[in-house]
């Protein structure tokens, strides 16, 4: 018979699992986290050497970014297509007087896209159009 004593261990922590636990919940909040992404639409516009236009009231302003969508005074048109256009153009146009309309398209735009865009602005019997620009850099 055995009477001696044993010796007692020191309790261990086992971290492991804990590392393994956190590290699993930060892939989750990680991976199920969304981002906030900006609203605004990036435009390249092309470079010209011309002075700026000086308006005596608020133009209407069409917004063509790279990928052919329109924006009419900011707010986006759903349909990409000349009457969806021109149903935004015509809401907008409301109420002013003889508008003018600045079409400012990316660098990259499709032509169709601004072909479109000049040619609804013609059937809804806007004449005073202009096309928004960079100015050009003497530098170069």
């Amino acid at each position: 018979m055995n009477l001696r004593r044993k010796q007692q261990e020191a309790p261990e922590l086992n971290l492991i699992p804990l590392i393994d636990i956190v590290f699993m919940l930060l892939i989750f909040f990680i991976v199920t986290t969304t981002f906030n992404r900006e609203t605004e639409m990036r435009v390249d516009l092309p470079v010209a050497s011309a002075d700026p236009l000086v308006a005596d009231q608020k133009p209407l302003e069409i917004s063509i970014n790279a990928a052919g969508y329109f924006f009419v005074n900011r707010v986006a048109v759903r349909d990409i297509d000349i009457e969806a256009l021109k149903r935004t153009l015509r809401k907008e146009a409301a109420g002013l007087k003889d508008p003018s309309l600045i079409i400012s398209a990316d660098a990259k735009t499709p032509h169709q896209s601004v072909i479109m865009a000049m040619d609804a602005a013609r059937q809804l019997g806007l004449v005073r159009l202009t096309f928004a620009t960079l100015p050009q850099d003497d530098s170069r």
